[in-house]
């Protein structure tokens, strides 16, 4: 059944096609088809469960770390805020993708339009490399607060704080916005078939019927100077505080501070190692690995960061815990 449904979208696709090349030789006006994972079409069904689950999860977790944050004064503080940041923009990029991942495989609703698939592109990597920038500020926070805590309030400010939203958002537009135009120059004459759950930039640039030179290098250098550049700051970043950890002349000081940043690294891992797999396999993988695995991956770097990091920070930090039961006794409280 799954493969004539498949069968029934591709011939709809290729009669689109054809009359979008009659009329303009261009195959952008019949839209896109993601097809999904490849190769592991039989469990697409089974597959959504866990990603289902690990997406409800992380809505969930990460709309009551903000919703905590927010409500409680005591919690208006530069860590705090960051952490708030950070749980925003893992919703946004779960939200990004899931959905569309999600209703592929329950309804099988593969198609979408050409622009929709580029607006898909541009939010999933500009929220990405959003969340990179959070990570750093986290890091500078962390650095900042070990190694200079006497200048800590002076130093993160408020104003400073939305400076940096500033920034982060205004980094992530720069870098990410090119993309659209670079993929809307291409000519597209094939069927836009996408072996993928999202789009992606070079998933819609192979597509093409042009020469995407520009494309592949644009991509790696916009990867290496945006999420590339982070993860050098944030390594110089722990390396510093590490310095200053072991300096420190209480065991328990050291004890708290390495906890703190040992949940930290755990999260920029969680969300790095995958993602730039992903990225640099996606371009220079070849047959070595099945396309599959590159897939999975994929979708895992969107949902398995947002759904760990309200367990991470929030369940390990003793103040967000505090806040969540007062937060919740207060509720409880005015429903009485």
């Amino acid at each position: 059944m799954t493969q004539v449904r498949a069968l029934q979208k591709i011939m709809a696709l290729l009669f689109a096609n054809s009359t979008a090349a009659v009329n303009s030789s261009d195959t952008r006006m019949a839209g896109c088809l993601l097809i999904g994972i490849p190769g592991l079409e039989h469990l697409h069904i089974w597959l959504s469960i866990p990603l289902s689950t690990m997406y409800v999860a992380a809505l969930i977790g990460n709309g009551i770390l903000i919703c905590v944050i927010l409500s409680q004064p005591s919690l208006h503080e530069p860590m705090y805020i960051f952490l708030s940041m950070l749980a925003s923009t893992d919703v946004l990029l779960s939200t990004s993708t899931m959905p569309k991942t999600l209703a592929n495989f329950w309804l099988g609703s593969s198609h979408i339009s050409f622009n929709g698939c580029l607006t898909q592109m541009f939010f999933i990597h500009f929220l990405f490399v959003a969340d990179s920038a959070v990570l750093l500020a986290m890091a500078f926070d962390r650095y900042v607060a070990i190694c200079s805590p006497l200048r800590y309030a002076t130093i993160l400010t408020s104003t400073v704080i939305g400076k940096i939203a500033a920034a982060t958002l205004t980094r992530s537009f720069i870098i990410m916005f090119p993309s659209i135009f670079l993929l809307k120059r291409l000519h597209y004459c094939r069927i836009n078939i996408i072996e993928h759950t999202f789009c992606e930039h070079m998933g819609i640039a192979r597509l093409s019927c042009s020469d995407i030179s520009i494309n592949v290098w644009y991509g790696l250098a916009a990867a290496l100077l945006s999420t590339g550049l982070d993860i050098i700051l944030i390594a110089v970043s722990y390396i510093h505080i590490l310095l200053a950890v072991f300096h420190l002349p209480s065991q328990d000081a050291q004890s708290k501070a390495l906890s703190t940043c040992g949940s930290h690294v755990c999260v920029i891992l969680l969300f790095y190692v995958p993602a730039l797999f992903s990225v640099f396999a996606y371009r220079f993988g070849g047959r070595r690995l099945p396309r599959y695995v590159h897939i999975l991956l994929a979708n895992l770097y969107v949902v398995i960061p947002p759904m760990l990091n309200p367990i991470i920070y929030g369940v390990r930090t003793k103040q967000i815990l505090e806040g969540a039961k007062e937060m919740f006794s207060n509720l409880a409280k005015e429903s009485k």
